[in-house]
């Protein structure tokens, strides 16, 4: 908006030109999606897209019109014969297999002297884990990952406590009983932010038991997000990173 009045008051647009650039400044829609050109503006992060349930077309479609904003993309949730298709109209483009996510980077966010410590209970996490990462490196945050270090054998978390507690904020990735989380809560002085996946037997009721475990930690700091969602933990460390 800056620059299109400075241009403006150049001389350089005509205001019949600014009002067409104006125009599809809030949203610009598409038929099957109105892709938010504000978000940015509001809430200090660009629109991410979420590729699950969406046909590879409408999700390219998007993703041109994201383009010519000059914005830094994520989607989510998608496959690679989606990013088949992206890597024509966007070759810097790149696919984060285990993340299941595409980013593009355009432009950098503020970075900042802190970082997010990601923290695994079980290999058998890592692509929940690896969606939180992309997340929030996307926007410009370190992640220092400490994979596998679960409460089956808790003495590889205490291996690598004095490490963790170095970062602003804690994300911890968990199935089966969920356990991990309050764990860390205990042991650190940072905010935890527990992800209760799906992993899991019979009795896990596709990761509900995590989920009951974390909600009802008795250990201070620790909020959840829902099951599986490795974004949402992303997206909330980045932001309390960046406070």
């Amino acid at each position: 908006m800056r620059e299109i009045l400075d241009l403006i008051k150049k001389g350089k647009v005509t205001i019949d030109e600014a009002v067409d650039l104006f125009r599809n400044f809030g949203y610009e829609e598409l038929g099957y999606a109105k892709v938010d050109h504000h978000r940015s503006l509001r809430t200090g992060y660009p629109e991410v897209i979420f590729g699950q349930n969406k046909l590879p077309e409408h999700i390219t479609g998007i993703v041109e019109l994201m383009l010519r904003h000059d914005n830094n993309i994520l989607v989510t949730r998608t496959i690679e014969e989606v990013f088949n298709q992206i890597k024509i109209i966007a070759p810097d483009a790149e696919f984060h297999k285990m993340a299941r996510a595409i980013t593009i980077r355009k432009k950098d966010f503020k970075k900042t002297d802190t970082h997010i410590a990601l923290v695994s209970a079980g290999t058998s996490d890592l692509a929940v884990c690896e969606e939180a990462a992309v997340t929030a490196e996307i926007f410009d945050n370190e992640v220092k990952r400490y994979y596998d270090v679960g409460v089956a054998g808790i003495h590889r978390f205490y291996s690598k406590i004095d490490d963790i507690r170095k970062a602003r904020v804690v994300i911890v990735v968990a199935g089966m009983e969920g356990a991990l989380p309050s764990i860390v809560g205990g042991m650190v002085d940072k905010p935890v932010i527990a992800v209760p996946t799906s992993v899991g037997y019979g009795a896990n009721f596709n990761g509900l038991s995590a989920l009951l475990g974390m909600l009802t930690s008795c250990a201070s700091g620790v909020s959840v997000v829902n099951i599986d969602n490795g974004f949402g933990a992303g997206y909330l460390a980045s932001m309390i990173n960046k406070l």
